[in-house]
């Protein structure tokens, strides 16, 4: 038989969700898995926006609706981007797909041509790379510092700028490391885009989990020139619970709208019904449980960074938003833990999962050797035993 094709070789797995399938075959098994891996809220959809889907359902809202997404929610979309970050756009600039995953990939296919570079703050979210390198883009990663909280300053930004780069991946907060960019920062880096005409991928996912009293600040708000050039990239499912429901969308100048959505037009049509309709009533309906779960991730965070900075041989940052912390675990490099070498942070991930039942995932999948992510997206019940277990193991590294 023929090979399968070049770019579809190249491509590695997401190694969250093979951690986290890892980790519920063992929980299928009978094992006591706590999981620190997927960043899914644990919380349930608020009961009126699930309810907008079962009226959807019952009114029989079951046919194909605008690829591009249903009139009503690109106006619930700009009316929220408008009351939560006073960003300002019209419903044609509105492209919504089947998650901010899916927006991602319209918006990598709609720029990059072959040999396309884009550039890549690490650590950076596994899909990232894999999408550029999918659609025949070259991703290059711009290595950040753990003493600047994992954040691109604009001097390393500019290092790695080359004729051939098309675009700017910039995820604030950040997954995995929880890093938010200041204005200041934000406004060097804009400056930078703007002089050499490079587009920004602005990730925004997680802008309503901020901790500390800090304000939002997109890389939007610097004129109409950084606007231009800048995808927006948002959705549902953090804020709102809302993972399943697959609803994100993107916002774009209406050139690169058009063409996105006519993308998706041949990819897979329309996101689903049933989840635009709940996605309405999410922006439009009541907004008090989103600050109802931000208050509740700030008390993990502070909990969780506590902990993990009590452990010997472990230490990490405090996190300004989003709901990962991403300890430095380099202490444990060359030790043994239960007859184990630790090498590396695949093979502590991998012995606290063997050993101590808890499933978190290797700095090395976002593109970071030397640390590891654990989520707060979960109880604090099983925050706490989960930790538990893994300070009990770490202990017995010698």
């Amino acid at each position: 038989m023929k090979p399968i094709s070049q770019r579809a070789q190249k491509i590695s797995p997401s190694p969250t969700l093979a951690l986290d399938a890892k980790a519920k075959g063992m929980q299928a098994q009978g094992i006591d898995v706590i999981s620190f891996a997927v960043g899914e809220p644990d919380f349930n959809t608020p009961a009126h926006i699930g309810q907008a889907g079962i009226e959807a359902i019952q009114q029989h809202f079951t046919r194909y609706t605008p690829a591009a997404g249903l009139p009503d929610l690109k106006k619930a979309v700009c009316a929220r981007l408008k009351a939560n970050f006073g960003q300002e756009y019209e419903p044609n600039q509105i492209v919504v797909s089947n998650g901010a995953k899916h927006s991602l990939f319209n918006v990598f296919t709609a720029l990059l041509d072959d040999g396309d570079e884009v550039i890549l703050p690490t650590p950076c979210w596994v899909s990232y790379t894999e999408q550029i390198k999918l659609v025949g883009g070259v991703p290059v990663f711009c290595e950040t510092k753990e003493e600047n909280d994992f954040v691109m300053m604009a001097s390393e930004f500019e290092a790695v700028i080359t004729p051939k780069t098309k675009a700017l991946m910039l995820n604030s907060p950040s997954n995995p490391t929880g890093g938010v960019y200041t204005a200041e920062n934000l406004k060097a880096i804009a400056d930078l885009c703007v002089k050499h005409d490079i587009y920004v991928i602005a990730d925004e996912i997680y802008a309503q989990l901020l901790y500390d009293g800090q304000t939002y600040v997109s890389i939007t708000a610097f004129g109409q020139e950084i606007k231009d050039r800048t995808i927006v990239i948002n959705g549902v499912s953090k804020s709102y619970a809302m993972t399943g429901w697959r609803v994100g969308y993107t916002a774009s100048s209406t050139s690169l709208a058009k063409v996105m959505g006519d993308i998706q037009s041949h990819m897979t049509s329309n996101a689903g019904n049933i989840s635009q309709k709940a996605a309405v009533m999410a922006l439009n309906g009541p907004q008090e449980s989103i600050e109802a779960m931000r208050i509740e991730f700030e008390k993990r965070r502070n909990y969780m960074v506590e902990r993990v900075n009590a452990i010997p041989g472990m230490s990490c940052r405090t996190p300004g938003g989003a709901f990962y912390v991403f300890p430095n675990i380099t202490g444990f490099f060359g030790k043994t833990i239960r007859g184990k070498k630790i090498n590396n942070s695949a093979d502590l991930c991998d012995v606290i999962l063997d050993e101590a039942k808890v499933a978190i995932v290797p700095g090395i999948a976002f593109e970071a050797e030397g640390f590891m992510r654990f989520s707060y997206a979960t109880s604090m019940k099983n925050i706490t035993e989960g930790l538990n277990r893994v300070e009990a193991l770490l202990k017995e590294a010698i």
